[in-house]
């Protein structure tokens, strides 16, 4: 079933398939990736949209080469019927939304590092997302450009350190590396980082994950490699690389600076953090950029919002003003607009 095309549904009246089918093992890997390279994203039943987001724009580019791991059944089930490739994480979460910070927020982070090291041992680039991401721009030939680094990136950074599409510079960067969007080589290097990081979130249920994959990658850190885009990091033999802010951007990067249009370039992803609202605020971000992946419906409201600005002066200019005052005038406001059915 995971050689079926990305959105082919399995036929009319199909059973569920037995739990075993939906193990993660070195084939099911090997049946999804191109090139050897596999992108996946994780979550619960509570990040339904978010993900069918994630998977629409890997497929409206041109990338099939995807896995999505269910953190609970409601969500397999979803996704195999809606005929996304998906396979079990085993965690045994509930279907409701982790606010950070939680324990189930922890949890999630925790299964995620768990996750890389399940799958790098199979001999496949592994490029990990965040569901609260989209990709605007097939990454895989940028990627592909840097073979030599163990590990590619993204990052907090909000001053951009280069002009152009190349690798931030590393010396510069002071924002913390986002683990949202990050590419894993299969090197051992590598697989060191991820096997000490899995020991260090496991031995404190209330550490970040970020913050442990931060602290443990700049443990030895300052070394350039060959050619200056990379950096040796970690126990001084894993060569790291930054992905630019950019490009590769954060919600403030994206939404707030817009910085890939005042360099005039294309920006290949963007991560909803830096954000206010929590998950309802990722979501509607995304829509206003018109960026979520919706039915047609949710943007064909069957009336409209009239509003006519007649405004009385004396709550306009009169009197003292006041917090009372200013709400006088917005709820005026508000009870002068009229929807029209």
């Amino acid at each position: 079933m995971y050689n079926r095309p990305i959105w082919k549904p399995p036929p009319r009246r199909a059973r569920m398939p037995s739990p075993r089918a939906f193990r993660l093992t070195r084939d099911m890997v090997a049946a999804r990736a191109r090139d050897g390279v596999i992108v996946v994203t994780f979550g619960n039943y509570a990040f339904l949209d978010f993900i069918l987001t994630w998977v629409r724009h890997l497929t409206d580019l041109g990338v099939d080469n995807l896995l999505v791991g269910a953190m609970d059944t409601k969500l397999l089930r979803e996704l195999y019927f809606r005929g996304v490739p998906v396979f079990d994480m085993g965690s045994r979460m509930v279907t409701e939304d982790a606010g950070w910070g939680s324990p189930t927020f922890h949890k999630m982070g925790r299964e995620k590092v768990l996750l890389i090291n399940a799958l790098l041992p199979f001999g496949y680039e592994l490029l990990m997302c965040d569901t609260d991401m989209v990709w605007l721009k097939n990454p895989l030939p940028y990627l592909a450009r840097y073979p030599d680094a163990d590990l590619l990136t993204s990052s907090d950074q909000v001053i951009p350190t280069v002009t152009d599409d190349s690798l931030e510079n590393w010396r510069e960067v002071t924002g913390a590396f986002n683990i949202g969007i990050f590419h894993w080589r299969p090197t051992e290097p590598a697989k060191r980082l991820a096997k000490d990081w899995k020991d260090l979130v496991i031995s404190d249920d209330k550490l970040w994950d970020q913050n442990a994959f931060n602290d443990l990658v700049r443990k030895k850190f300052g070394q350039p490699v060959q050619g200056d885009d990379l950096v040796y990091s970690y126990d001084g033999k894993l060569k790291l690389g930054v992905l630019p802010a950019s490009i590769f951007c954060s919600g403030h990067t994206y939404f707030v600076q817009g910085m890939y249009k005042q360099l005039h370039l294309e920006p290949y992803a963007v991560h909803t953090t830096f954000q206010y609202a929590g998950t309802e605020g990722k979501r509607h971000r995304l829509r206003e950029a018109m960026l979520f992946f919706d039915q047609p419906s949710y943007y064909d409201s069957p009336g409209f919002l009239s509003f006519k600005p007649n405004i009385p002066k004396s709550l306009l200019l009169d009197g003292a003003h006041t917090v009372e005052s200013h709400f006088e005038l917005v709820n005026y406001q508000v009870f002068s607009s009229i929807y029209i059915r």
